[in-house]
């Protein structure tokens, strides 16, 4: 929250890093871009209007889903 308050007074947008998924957005984060830890990276959130309230971790998520591998016809046989 202390880097988004000083960037707005600033007047500069940068990305901010952040490890707490668990942080409110506040109306003060509005057009800020921040990057949100997934457990193995940074993913850049950029935050709207319809963002106030929910928390920063709903928006990166931690698991990725990968397709169930299709079966070869001849293994089948």
């Amino acid at each position: 929250m202390k880097k988004v308050d000083t960037q707005n007074e600033k007047g500069t947008k940068n990305v901010i890093k952040t490890w707490s998924r668990r942080s409110m957005i506040v109306p003060d984060m509005l057009g800020h871009t921040i990057a949100v830890h997934d457990g193995r990276k940074h993913v850049p959130v950029f935050v709207t209007e319809s963002m106030i309230g929910h928390k920063l971790g709903e928006f990166a998520p931690t698991r990725t889903f990968r397709s169930h591998v299709k079966e070869d016809r001849r293994s089948r046989r």
